[in-house]
């Protein structure tokens, strides 16, 4: 079963966001050594991040876990969808692609593999 994995969360100053959220929800939200990045713990376990804006219009973002990245993002694409950020690995954790839906809302889709490089 498909389900929403994991979010992304742009800002343009990272240390406000963090406030924001921590603050507001009482996530644990810590820096990834060696990257723009921040992983953001809920409710005791990792269900987000938090990333420097890269382009003005770029929107929150939800992961949905699918068996093969490939494979769906074939689907995106005969359902009318389009690919906007082809599948790019995470090391150590797995694939991800970046989708359009057929209203423009970006969406992306998840494969785990603990050995994708």
């Amino acid at each position: 079963m498909t389900s929403i994995v994991h979010f992304e969360i742009p800002a343009d100053d990272m240390q406000r966001a963090k406030t924001f959220y921590s603050n507001l929800f009482g996530w644990n939200i810590v820096g990834m050594p060696g990257m723009d990045y921040m992983m953001i713990d809920v409710y005791g376990a990792p269900g987000g991040g938090m990333m420097k804006r890269m382009l003005p219009e770029q929107q929150m973002i939800n992961y949905i876990g699918v068996p093969s990245v490939d494979e769906y993002a074939a689907k995106v694409e005969k359902l009318g969808g389009k690919i906007i950020v082809p599948k790019k690995a995470v090391p150590g954790m797995g694939y991800f692609v970046v989708c359009m839906d057929t209203e423009n809302n970006p969406f992306g889709i998840w494969e785990m593999d603990p050995i994708a490089k």
